[in-house]
């Protein structure tokens, strides 16, 4: 059986198609670094508010339960953006009669003039997302906070942030390491807002315990998020 040989004319082209290999694997290693680099998942996306809200200050140093304003999160799959009106409740002031039927906090801040313009025109105050998942994925807040996941686990700290930005890449792989093994995450459900929260001596198998209590068991079904 006769050996085949490429014909002589290949030769010229050996160095365009080892040219256009080369291109195209500097192609998709470019596109995988830019597919995982924090930048393109928005990490460290912080974005200016139209009111300089301090959660450091508020869920910080106040100690104030996230629940108070994003009073949703518990029984639906969206985490309530509070109204002006929550606002007011501690920076309303006093009314025509000269009473303070509320806290009154600074009252005259120029910071908070939004919030009062927003309550005398019925206009609603426009902020901006910071955690935005692609149209395609589900989340279920009630379904993760009332299952002893703490707000921690995909926010971060913020009650140390002055501005709220985002900490977790929020893609597939960090949402299925939890899914595939979530007692790590997991707390008991009355400390779920409490973000300085750390297990105690003899609670090393906390998440464990949780997860048999509340029949938490890993979850890898596509049509979880994808529905």
């Amino acid at each position: 059986m006769s050996r085949f040989h490429f014909p002589a004319w290949i030769n010229p082209l050996l160095p365009a198609v080892a040219g256009f290999l080369g291109i195209g694997a500097l192609y998709y290693t470019g596109l995988f670094a830019y597919a995982v680099h924090p930048l393109t998942s928005d990490v460290g996306y912080r974005p200016e508010q139209p009111v300089p809200f301090s959660h450091a200050l508020h869920a910080g140093h106040l100690k104030m339960d996230c629940r108070y304003c994003h009073n949703t999160v518990e029984v639906a799959a969206h985490a309530a953006i509070p109204p002006v009106a929550t606002c007011l409740n501690c920076h309303q002031g006093v009314d025509e009669n000269g009473q303070s039927p509320t806290v009154a906090i600074h009252v005259n801040s120029l910071k908070l003039q939004p919030i009062r313009e927003s309550a005398a025109t019925g206009q609603a105050v426009v902020w901006r997302k910071v955690h935005d998942l692609p149209d395609y994925a589900y989340f279920n807040h009630s379904a993760h906070v009332t299952r002893g996941v703490s707000c921690v686990s995909c926010h971060g700290r913020v009650d140390r942030m002055e501005v709220v930005e985002q900490k977790a890449t929020l893609a597939m792989g960090f949402c299925l390491k939890c899914h595939r093994n979530p007692t790590p995450s997991l707390r008991p459900v009355d400390e779920v807002t409490n973000l300085a929260w750390e297990p105690g001596p003899g609670q090393e198998n906390i998440g464990q315990e949780i997860a048999e209590s509340l029949r938490i068991h890993p979850q890898e079904n596509c049509s979880t998020c994808h529905r």
